[in-house]
């Protein structure tokens, strides 16, 4: 949950092409672990029919208004 005046903003990355699961998988953990890092947020992602996947983070903007 959010602090009242916390900006949450989202992000959407498309990793590459991955034909065997495992592959995939192994794409998508290191692209959370690389932007989580950044402090971005995983929040669902989905796998696609042409073998790529949609992550989608959280971003917590800390500018308070």
């Amino acid at each position: 949950m959010t602090k009242r005046g916390t900006l949450m903003t989202y992000k959407t990355i498309v990793t590459d092409y991955a034909l065997k699961a495992k592959k995939m998988a192994d794409e998508i953990e290191k692209v959370i672990n690389e932007k989580a890092k950044e402090g971005w947020e995983p929040v669902t992602f989905s796998v696609t029919n042409s073998c790529k996947a949609i992550l989608v983070f959280r971003v917590p903007d800390n500018t308070e208004q």
